[in-house]
């Protein structure tokens, strides 16, 4: 099948590097996303007609999960009928996006898991890199000074977002040690260079999002290694605190139980229709005097967005993605992805209000997860007949 051929894997491969590595070390956004274009949307649809039976399969054995995010793309597509967005056809064009952002998962499974764990491998270097070459950059080529909040490269520039997408790359790496005593260097300090990002930052929702996924992950990892990084991330915590006290409190709450009270007041004038699929809006609080460009909060935007039931089907995609990592809990994959899907939840009550755009730095912690939960039942399969091997030798 033309899916199975070495080449058709390596392409999609490089579109999955492409879509990590990239968002930070592309030049521009525009060649990020003519990047992807050619090097992963372009094969997956290439690839599709060959690879229908890996997508029938795909749906037979998540079918809660695909069936969500249809319908939640169904919606979405209405919603076209009364958004004030000055172009619905872009707005169509970004969904097609994502479902073939989805679709290439599947395939992408087809590698193994060897092959899975060297592509996310490889995309989170790639992150640090940027995170290291972010610092460079920053405090030392344009002299800023250490108290200054750490604006990354490329589509990382951004302090909160910027320390999302880190933050997940992080998660992805933390628990994925290399065998080889040559490669651990490297790993540690890639992964000093991501911790140091989200340091830098001073990105509190990322932090304390990475904080507690590293300190409740010994409950499903039950592991040494993942007791140590726990241990290892309250010293970080207490050092920080010591050194950073007054930047971490200077800001407050960021204005975020306002915002929220806004928020909510904006979902009840349009329960139920929203203001419609990439309809731009304010947060006007006006005891502050202050307006906001977004609600600050995932699921909140998707509500004023979407109306109520557009933020259901999205709290329902969420947690058939959680169903999905819990069946496959027994697998180092599902035990990573339970992390990210804990840092990416922490992650969307403090900022995070895209869900339906291009890709950026939100879709790290919102649909790259579900694609993610999307090779698990390859990865489990494939986990489960070596353990029968095993077992029969």
């Amino acid at each position: 099948m033309l899916y199975q051929q070495s080449w058709a894997r390596a392409w999609l491969g490089l579109g999955l590097i492409w879509f990590f590595g990239a968002i930070a070390l592309a030049p521009s956004n525009k060649v990020y996303q003519q990047g992807l274009v050619a090097f992963l949307w372009l094969p997956t649809l290439l690839l599709a007609w060959s690879g229908r039976g890996v997508l029938a399969e795909a749906w037979r054995r998540q079918p809660a999960l695909w069936a969500s995010v249809l319908v939640l793309m169904a919606w979405c597509c209405l919603s076209l009928a009364w958004t004030t967005a000055p172009d619905p056809s872009r707005e169509a064009k970004r969904l097609v996006y994502i479902l073939v952002f989805l679709l290439a998962f599947p395939l992408v499974a087809q590698g193994g898991q060897d092959r899975i764990r060297n592509l996310l491998q490889l995309g989170c270097g790639l992150l640090a890199i940027a995170a290291l070459v972010s610092i460079v950059h920053f405090y030392g080529l344009q002299a800023q000074p250490l108290q200054a909040r750490l604006a990354g490269i490329g589509e990382i520039s951004h302090p909160i977002l910027g320390a999302y997408v880190v933050g997940a790359a992080a998660v992805l790496l933390l628990y994925q040690m290399p065998r080889k005593r040559s490669l651990q260097l490297g790993w540690v300090l890639a992964l000093a260079c991501l911790g140091c990002f989200v340091i830098m930052s001073q990105s509190r929702g990322a932090a304390l999002a990475l904080l507690i996924t590293v300190l409740i992950a010994p409950l499903w990892l039950r592991d040494r290694h993942s007791r140590v990084l726990a241990v290892a991330a309250v010293l970080a915590t207490a050092l920080a605190f010591y050194v950073m006290y007054d930047l971490i409190t200077l800001r407050g709450s960021s204005y975020r139980p306002e915002i929220f009270e806004q928020a909510v007041r904006m979902i009840a004038e349009h329960p139920w229709t929203g203001l419609g699929i990439g309809a731009a809006y304010d947060v006007q609080v006006p005891a502050l005097g202050m307006r906001f460009d977004h609600t600050h909060n995932m699921f909140t935007h998707v509500a004023v967005e979407l109306g109520l039931p557009g933020m259901l089907l999205w709290i329902c995609v969420w947690l058939f993605a959680l169903g999905e990592i819990v069946r496959a809990r027994h697998i180092l994959l599902g035990k990573i992805l339970l992390g990210l899907w804990v840092f990416s939840t922490l992650a969307m009550q403090f900022d995070a209000a895209s869900l339906t755009a291009t890709p950026r730095a939100e879709w790290f912690i919102s649909w790259l997860t579900v694609g993610l939960v999307m090779l698990l039942p390859w990865v489990r399969a494939e986990n489960d007949a070596c353990g029968k091997i095993r077992g029969s030798t």
